[in-house]
This record gives C-alpha cells, sequence and structure tokens, in this order.
C-alpha cells in the first residue's frame, strides 16, 4: 500500500478470492461513488514477458517486478489489481499470473483459463503482451492463449465490444504496418477456426472485439524512448469511458458499488466451471445490490427522525401538511435509492424501486389512515357541534343539516387532499363513505330526538287541554255533553296539528310522512278523550251516587232540604233518578261521531217506566231490552258501558240510594209528629164530656183554680227552662237522657229563686196586683233559670255535655 498507489490480491495462486481485501480497497479508493464512471483494465500474456513493469510505468501502480539478477523466475501469483494514479476516470488495473510458466507445468493449464476468462468477463480494456520476435510464429505468438481466450469469448455472450490491445514489446526494425498485418491475419485464422455457438455463426471478430496494436521499444535496451513511447500510450486511457474510447461501449457495464460482489459471483462461476452469462449475470448482481440498497434505504426511513416524529405526532391528532411532509420524506428514500441504484440494470432497478417504494407505502399506509380517521373524528365532532348551534339559533332542520353536511364534508375532502401523499393513489373514498354515514346517522339521531320531543310536547299539550275540561263536561253530563266534547276535541286537535305542522315545516318531510305524523297526533288526541271517558266510565256509579245526593239532598238554591213535611220526597227521588239515569246513558257510550242512538230511551224504558208500571227486578219478562252486551248503534269499541252493566249498575245504584230515601221519609214523618201538640178533635169532645163534672167541680171551689194556676206557672217554668221542645228534635231517646240529666238542677233552682223571693220584705204599694207579681215571679224565674240551665251547656267535640250548678260551683271554688 502505497501513498499514491493502492492494490491488493484479488485472486490467490490457489483460486481463492480475497474478499475482505476487495471490500477494504473499494472503501479506500471510494469505488462505490464513481457509479459507472469507471474502467478495468487488464494484463494477460507469457510469464516473465514484463506485464508488471508495463503497468507500473503506464498506471504509475506499485506491481511488485521481476528481479533480473535473480533470474527468471514466476513474480505474480494469482491476480492483483491496483488504481491507477492521476488518471480520470477512475481506473483499475487488474495483473494477470503469466502463462507458459514453468512453475504450474505443461499441464495445469486450468488457471490460465480460469484467469483468461475472469479478465474478460470483468475487464474493459485488456493488454495482451507480446515479444516482438515471437510474430508468426505458433507457440511462442501467444497462438494457444489467443485460442483459449475467443473460445472462452463464446461462453461470455458479453453484449458489448472488448478492446484487445496488443503489446508488441522490443520492436525491431520492422515497420509497425507490417507486423500489426500479420498479427490481424494470424487473429482471424484463430478466430475462424474457434467452433462458435450456432447464432453466432459467421460473424465477424470485430462484433466482438475491437483490436488495437502499439509497439514498445525494448525497456533495458531503450529505456528513455520506451518511457516516452509508454506516456504517449498512458494517454489513450484518459476519458477512456468516452464514446469512441477504448471503453467507449458502456453497455453492461456494472456499477462500482457493485464491482466487488460481480466479481466475486463471476469468479465462483468459473470456479464451478458453468457457463458464465453475463448479462444474466448483471441482472443478478442488479438485483442483488438493489435489493440491498432498497434494504438499506427502508432501514434508514424507518428510523428517521423526521418520519419518527411526524409518526408520533399523528398518534394524538391530525397534523396539518401531513402529506406534504410524508411525501417529502418517501421522496428523499427513494431519490437516495436511485442514487444508489442509477448504474444498474434499469429494469431490476425499476423492479426494486416499486418494491422498496411498496415497502414504504406500507409501512407508513397505518399512520395515513390514522391520520384519515382522526380528521374523521375531528370533522364529525365538529359537524355535531355546528349542527346543534344552527339549531339553537332556530335554523330550519333540513336546511341546517344539508348547510352542515355540505360544510363539513367540503372540509374533509381538503383535509383528505392535504393528508394526500404524492406516490400514494390511496382511495380515501371509505373513509368518506363512513363519515358520511356517521353524519347521516347523527342528522337521524337529532331528528328522531327532535320530532319526538315536538310531537310529546304537543301531546302534552292535547293532555292539558283535553283531560279536565272532558271531566267537567262528564261531570255535568246532559244533552249536550258529546257535542260539547267533540267541539272541545276538533278544536283542540286542530290548535295543536296547527302548531305541529308548522314546527316540522323545518324538517323537510315528505308529505307522506308529514301526513301520518298529523294523522297520529289527531288519533293521539281522539284517545286521549276516549280513554279518559273510558276511566270516568269506571267512576259513573260513584258520580250517579253524587248527583242523586246533590239533587235530592239540596234545593234549587243548593241548600240543604230541611224535611218538614211539606216536601214531595217521591218527586224529588224521580227527578234526581232521572238526572243519574242521564249521567249513565251519556257514559253508556263514545258519541263522538255523528251518529245518533236511543240508549236514553231504552234505558228509561227498562229502568225507569218498567218500575212505575209495576215490574220488579225478581220478574222476568218475555223482552228484556238490557238483556244483552252491545247496544245496536254503536260499535263495540265505542262502548263504554254496556247494557247488562248498566242494569247491574242500575240495580246497585238504587239499593244504595234507598237508605237516603227512607231517612228522608222517616225524618219528614218525625217532623210532622213533632209540630202537631193537640189531640185529635175526638179526643177533646171526649175530654169534655168526660171531664165535665170535675170542670164544674173547679168551679165550685176557687182554690183549686189557684193551685192549679200555681201549678201551670210552675209546670210552665219548667218547660221553657229545660227546652223540651228543642230536647226532642233530636230524638226520643236523647231527649228523655238529656231531661233526666237537666231535671233535678232546674227544680233546685226554681226552688232556690223561690226562696229567695220569700224572703224579700213586702212592698207597701197598695196598687200591686198579688196575680201580676206572681207572674212577673215566674217570668223571672224562667228567665233565671234558662240562663242559668243554658250556662250549664258546653260543646265538646264528640257532643253536648251538661254539667250540674253544683260542680259548676266547685269548678268556681277552684
Amino acid at each position: 500500500m502505497g501513498e499514491e498507489c493502492c492494490s491488493t490480491q484479488l485472486i490467490d495462486g490457489d483460486g481463492a478470492f480475497n474478499v475482505s481485501g476487495i471490500e477494504n480497497f473499494i472503501k479506500a479508493m471510494k469505488l462505490g461513488e464513481c457509479g459507472l464512471s469507471y474502467a478495468v483494465v487488464s494484463i494477460m500474456g507469457p510469464q516473465s514477458s514484463g506485464k508488471s513493469t508495463l503497468l507500473n510505468h503506464l498506471f504509475r501502480t506499485n506491481f511488485r517486478e521481476m528481479d533480473t539478477f535473480k533470474g527468471r523466475s514466476q513474480t505474480t501469483k494469482g491476480i492483483w489489481m491496483a488504481k491507477c494514479v492521476d488518471i480520470e476516470p477512475c481506473t483499475l488495473v487488474m495483473d494477470l499470473e503469466g502463462t507458459d510458466g514453468r512453475e504450474r507445468g505443461e499441464d495445469d493449464t486450468a488457471f490460465e483459463k480460469q484467469s483468461a476468462l475472469f479478465a474478460l468477463a470483468v475487464s474493459d480494456i485488456v493488454l495482451i503482451n507480446m515479444w516482438c520476435h515471437d510474430i508468426g510464429r505458433e507457440q511462442a505468438a501467444n497462438k494457444p492463449l489467443l485460442k483459449t481466450v475467443f473460445q472462452v469469448m463464446m461462453r461470455l455472450f458479453s453484449p458489448r465490444r472488448t478492446t484487445l490491445l496488443f503489446v508488441i514489446r522490443d520492436k525491431t526494425r520492422t515497420p509497425l504496418e507490417y507486423l500489426e498485418s500479420v498479427l490481424r491475419e494470424d487473429i482471424k485464422k484463430i478466430w475462424d477456426a474457434v467452433p462458435k455457438p450456432e447464432a453466432h455463426k459467421g460473424a465477424p471478430l470485430s462484433v466482438f472485439f475491437n483490436v488495437e496494436v502499439v509497439a514498445l521499444s525494448s525497456y533495458e535496451e531503450k529505456e528513455e524512448q520506451f518511457k516516452e513511447q509508454v506516456a504517449s500510450l498512458r494517454q489513450l486511457f484518459f476519458h477512456s469511458i468516452a464514446p469512441g474510447g477504448l471503453a467507449g461501449d458502456r453497455r453492461g457495464v456494472v456499477p462500482a458499488s457493485g464491482f466487488s460482489f460481480s466479481a466475486q459471483q463471476i469468479w465462483k462461476i468459473i470456479k464451478e466451471n458453468k457457463d458464465l452469462d453475463l448479462p444474466a449475470h448483471k441482472v443478478m448482481v442488479a438485483t442483488v445490490r438493489c435489493e440491498e440498497i432498497a434494504n438499506e434505504k427502508f432501514a434508514y426511513l424507518a428510523a428517521d427522525e423526521d418520519w419518527l416524529h411526524l409518526q408520533e405526532a399523528v398518534e394524538s391528532g391530525p397534523v396539518p401538511g401531513f402529506g406534504k411532509k410524508l411525501s417529502a420524506i418517501l421522496i428523499k428514500c427513494l431519490s437516495e435509492y436511485d442514487m444508489g441504484a442509477t448504474y444498474f440494470d434499469a429494469s431490476v432497478r425499476t423492479t426494486k424501486r416499486q418494491q422498496l417504494e411498496e415497502k414504504v407505502l406500507n409501512l407508513v399506509h397505518p399512520t395515513y389512515q390514522a391520520m384519515l380517521g382522526h380528521l374523521r373524528s375531528r370533522t364529525l365532532d365538529n359537524f355535531k357541534q355546528s349542527f346543534d348551534r344552527a339549531l339553537d339559533r332556530g335554523e330550519g332542520f333540513a336546511m341546517a343539516s344539508n348547510d352542515c353536511t355540505q360544510s363539513f364534508m367540503l372540509a374533509f375532502d381538503e383535509g383528505c387532499a392535504d393528508a394526500a401523499i404524492e406516490l400514494a393513489n390511496w382511495d380515501s373514498s371509505k373513509v368518506r363513505d363512513k363519515l358520511r354515514r356517521d353524519i347521516d346517522a347523527h342528522i337521524a339521531s337529532v331528528r328522531a330526538t327532535k320530532l319526538s320531543d315536538l310531537i310529546a310536547h304537543y301531546e302534552k299539550q292535547l293532555n292539558v287541554a283535553l283531560l279536565e275540561p272532558v271531566e267537567a263536561l262528564i261531570d255535568a253530563a246532559g244533552d249536550h255533553t258529546w257535542p260539547a266534547i267533540k267541539n272541545l276535541l276538533q278544536r283542540e286537535t286542530a290548535t295543536a296539528i296547527s302548531g305541529l305542522s308548522s314546527s316540522l315545516s323545518g324538517f323537510d318531510l315528505d308529505p307522506k310522512t308529514l301526513d301520518k305524523m298529523l294523522a297520529s297526533l289527531s288519533d293521539y288526541a281522539r284517545n286521549v278523550v276516549e280513554m279518559k271517558a273510558k276511566e270516568e266510565a269506571g267512576r259513573v256509579l260513584i258520580r250517579m251516587k253524587d248527583r242523586f245526593s246533590t239533587l235530592f239532598s239540596c234545593d234549587s238554591d243548593s241548600m240543604p232540604r230541611v224535611w218538614t213535611g211539606k216536601e214531595d220526597i217521591k218527586a224529588i227521588t224521580k227527578t234526581a233518578r232521572s238526572a243519574s239515569l242521564k249521567l249513565l246513558s251519556v257514559m253508556a257510550a263514545i258519541r263522538l261521531d255523528d251518529k245518533a242512538d236511543n240508549i236514553e230511551n231504552k234505558l228509561s224504558l227498562a229502568l225507569v217506566d218498567s218500575a212505575n208500571n209495576g215490574v220488579t227486578n225478581k220478574s222476568i219478562t218475555s223482552f228484556d231490552p238490557l238483556a244483552s252486551s252491545t247496544w245496536e248503534e254503536v260499535s263495540p269499541t265505542k262502548t263504554l258501558i254496556t247494557p247488562v252493566q248498566c242494569k247491574s249498575l242500575w240495580r246497585q245504584f238504587k239499593a244504595e240510594t234507598e237508605y237516603s230515601v227512607t231517612q228522608a221519609m222517616a225524618a219528614q214523618e218525625a217532623n210532622r209528629r213533632s209540630n202537631n201538640w193537640l189531640p185529635p178533635p175526638w179526643a177533646i169532645l171526649a175530654m169534655l164530656v168526660l171531664g165535665f163534672n170535675e170542670f164544674m167541680t173547679l168551679l165550685r171551689n176557687p182554690l183549686y183554680i189557684c193551685i192549679i194556676f200555681v201549678a201551670y206557672l210552675l209546670g210552665n217554668a219548667l218547660w221553657v227552662q229545660l227546652d223540651i221542645t228543642g230536647e226532642f228534635q233530636n230524638g226520643a231517646l236523647p231527649g228523655l237522657l238529656s231531661l233526666c240529666t237537666k231535671f233535678l238542677p232546674t227544680v233546685t233552682n226554681l226552688l232556690r229563686k223561690l226562696a229567695e223571693a220569700a224572703q224579700q220584705p213586702p212592698t207597701s204599694d197598695p196598687r200591686r196586683n198579688p196575680a201580676l207579681e206572681l207572674t212577673s215571679f215566674s217570668n223571672s224565674t224562667n228567665n233565671d233559670s234558662i240562663s242559668d240551665a243554658s250556662s250549664n251547656v258546653t260543646s265538646s267535640e264528640s257532643g253536648v255535655e251538661y254539667s250540674s250548678p253544683s260542680m259548676q260551683r266547685h269548678q268556681g271554688s277552684d
């Protein structure tokens, strides 16, 4: 290894390829950067013919030269390689082991043929070193070597022409033109004698080889002239790869980065004694090297910081400019591949590039899908918020949904365009379709919710507008009850339908759906009335009794009746029952249609008229209009109370109201008796006839009259004090108990008053009438007694309580 020249043994004398040596050589020479701008020169010829010396002077290499003082012997073993100094483009030169050497013997020519085949397969220019005085000879002129070269060439099928540069050493006085013509004639004979494949029979030598001839003076005798001629020859290798140069045919050239691998594979095939197809070998080398480059660039991409940062950013949310950033990363990766694989076979390079592109796209596709997923999620969330705000502002549902859908689908398309990768023709339609389905599903959900809320609102409005008014109308059941309910239903239904229709105008519903919803609301209103009617029909017996009680127990002024004996209980009972029957007939069926019925007449005939005609509940006539489960004019679905149920309810109603009628009649009779104190006329006449003698006795004895008068006064005072009339108004037994309780205190009080009056001194007023004094005493006594007796009465929650005067005095002392 010199300072200016670098050389290495490529193949040793035993045929072993120096892999590590060639790799280090290529790295040291930076051969991989040359691409196709390099040339390979090799030299072959007899042993000790000055090949290494020629190369060292021609290319300024440092191959080992033979020491002439030690005799002629083998100097170069195997194949050596070096880089030419100060020659552009980069030129590699191979120094082959000499042929016809005594070290390998006469029969060991395998390595000669292998090295010759290797040189032809690898080199652009092959120098054939030969002595001038051997031209025209059979063996010394290297004719066997040339024959071997031509036979080997038939195995290569190389697509390019190789330059054979014959270097004639130690030129004599014989003109070069003569020497060249003889040499070319010998070469042509050798070429014609070489067996060729069927495809190349008759092909001239110029198809495969570019033959050039130069002559050099003797290095030992004319060293200066030799060096001048070598310097002139050196100029031919400058820009040798240019068109017209010695290595101008660049077809099938392996790029410099693949030279090491190509050389290894060629030598391996030659060693295995296989046919060497250079075009196929070129494809193989290109395949391996392009694949290595692709794998290397893919690994660089997978570890690229920009890509990793972008991937991490996408995991947390959408990234603005995703497509441009990722496209730049991918283009950079593929551009580096293109630079590394530029000089390899185009078809292989393209295929491997497509494979690399597919791999990198597969690498980034999940991130791209995640980006689209974020875009879809963000667009959907923004759509929901914008849609809700639009509805809150009062925009029509259909207009808001259409505007928001178009706006955010356009925003999603713009996001997809921003995320699109130049190298990939990925279709985002599936994600877009899913977004559209999600938006449509959200719109449908919101529409269903809004419609449900609207319907619920108007149903609630109908409930408020119908339930209580219907209940009030049914409570006041009469001839106009159902027409009033019908008018109420129609009015409220029309109001609700008008409001709902106005609210639904913004939903852009099709006429069929709109009509269906309005009809459903109308049916709901009718159902509310019917359900309320059924509910009230279940309480019809209670309402009948309430109505009977109201009409029977209260007068026309809604004042409670006092049964004085003047009221016609039968007429009142009939009126109250007729009103209750009217309520029953009204509640028997739903009459929202304009169909007439005779339910009231049937009920009146069967329940009222039959009772007035003396037909009892126990008797069964041959025809009972209520012995049925349906009304003739009413549909079973509109029937609230069947005829049989009406009959049963009426029977129960009469049984439960009969007690009130009986009580009223008893109260009337008791009132009548309490107001009639005089005995009957016949009793008065009997008393006059039978008591005549007693009356006459009283007339004859005035003292009896005074006693009777005093007794009358005392009795009158007790009557007033005890309030006998008022006590017996509550009944006979309560009156007797109350009188028994009050009798003794009242008598005691009267005696006390009499005693106090007797102790007063007599007045001297002569005009005073004793009878009047007694009367006034009686009256004052009565007033005091009433006052004292009334003071003894206290009220309690359970009724009236009485207390004696002694108890009052005791309580007062306490």
